[in-house]
């Protein structure tokens, strides 16, 4: 009886892998910069407004390196997506990630990287270098970043072939591609006709309020799971989270709006779940929406309630916010495994 009882869990485990969702990602593939700065005032000297995301050309990217050297720096591949993409595979998720790096040692650093984490990629080589992100640091630990796209830019709708969305039943893409309507509008019909759901996150307020005509019509008419911290659903409706919540849920299927501290609120039809946040001392904030993110998938991948999916998005979120840059040390992923674990058979 032992043995057959013990063919039978197993057979229970394949089963749930087999039927996990995959989740594939879109996005800017960039190497970020995090950089801890001891004072404000030299996001006045960069003209960088605290908390937001500036695109800047490659001289301005390197006029910020060169004078933010005396400071604390660390690199590691990222990309919003990118970084979300990266958490849900180190989750054991089936994932992965369209992109465009150059034909440099960067761009080795950013496919390997994902290789090793068992990612799939589909990244288009460009002869121009891979772009990066700098991230300033405050000491209230949160993060401004001024990004050069670099090659990243150049991934544009033609890039796009049907058969890299075959296998996957989730599209997830980062608001900082909406520049490119035309790649997200293609990426987003190519998802639908492969029978895929879309999640969107609005990813930074100044690239909502500048670029809201176009979030607009790509969430009345694509997106399925929505994301937003309480700055975004502002910009792209007006009100505060609470009631910018129940607007968005109009929209789409599940939305989701992270507030900080507060938590973060989730709304799906007529349930609404809240979720609060785990004790942490913060480091760095760089990223903690994207770990929310994958948190968050994950539980939609595996099919879990959404107070499930918002507490693992919790769990990651903690993690980030007490990491320096976007990811999650490695060796912390078998403590996050444990801890969702936990939470799945409610101890």
């Amino acid at each position: 009886m032992a043995k057959i009882s013990a063919f039978s869990e197993l057979s229970n485990i394949f089963a749930k892998i087999f039927e996990m969702k995959k989740i594939l990602g879109i996005g800017n593939a960039l190497v970020d910069v995090v950089t801890m700065i001891d004072n404000e005032s030299l996001l006045d000297k960069f003209a960088l407004p605290k908390g937001s995301m500036q695109l800047v050309d490659g001289d301005k990217s390197a006029l910020i390196k060169s004078g933010t050297e005396g400071f604390q720096r660390t690199y590691a591949p990222g990309g919003s997506a990118a970084n979300t993409i990266h958490g849900l595979a180190m989750l054991g998720t089936g994932a992965g990630f369209i992109g465009s790096v150059g034909k440099d040692e960067t761009g080795d650093i950013f496919e390997n990287d994902f290789k090793k984490a068992g990612v799939k990629t589909m990244l288009l080589r460009r002869d121009i270098p891979t772009g990066t992100s700098v991230s300033l640091v405050t000491p209230d630990t949160e993060r401004t970043m001024a990004t050069h796209l670099g090659a990243a830019v150049e991934l544009h709708s033609g890039d796009l072939r049907k058969e890299y969305f075959g296998g996957f039943d989730i599209l997830y893409m980062e608001g900082y591609l909406i520049i490119e309507k035309d790649l997200v509008l293609k990426a987003s019909k190519l998802a639908k006709e492969a029978g895929m759901k879309i999640a969107l996150d609005l990813s930074s307020y100044n690239v909502v309020e500048t670029n809201l005509g176009v979030f607009r019509e790509v969430i009345a008419n694509y997106v399925d799971i929505l994301f937003a911290n309480a700055e975004e659903a502002k910009a792209f409706t007006g009100m505060e989270s609470e009631t910018a919540l129940y607007r968005l849920s109009e929209l789409c299927e599940i939305a989701v709006v992270k507030t900080g501290a507060d938590g973060s609120m989730v709304k799906r039809g007529e349930e609404v779940v809240k979720i609060g946040t785990l004790p942490v001392k913060p480091v760095d904030t760089t990223g903690a929406g994207d770990a929310y993110a994958s948190g968050f998938l994950y539980g939609i991948a595996n099919g879990e309630p959404l107070e499930n999916c918002g507490l693992y998005g919790a769990v990651l979120a903690g993690y980030a916010i007490e990491s320096s840059g976007a990811r999650i040390a490695g060796s912390k992923w078998k403590e996050i495994r444990k801890k969702i674990s936990e939470i799945r058979i409610g101890k």
